[in-house]
């Protein structure tokens, strides 16, 4: 039996092609203005998630 992809995992977290789980940093959506200017930067990109742990259970959400 086909195991369904959890969508919410699929829209918060994204796989490259070498397999890494990346996901946005979190604290970037507003109050933007009383952070400086390289702070928006950094948190614009996508960074790789850390924990090992975590990293498993996102990868069996996503099928991966």
């Amino acid at each position: 039996m086909k195991v369904k992809t959890k969508k919410i995992v699929s829209k918060r977290f994204k796989v490259t092609g070498t397999g890494k789980i990346m996901h946005r940093v979190q604290g970037a959506r507003h109050l933007r203005r009383k952070k400086s200017k390289r702070r928006q930067r950094r948190q614009d990109k996508m960074v790789q998630v850390t924990t090992r742990a975590f990293e498993r259970n996102i990868a069996r959400f996503l099928d991966v």
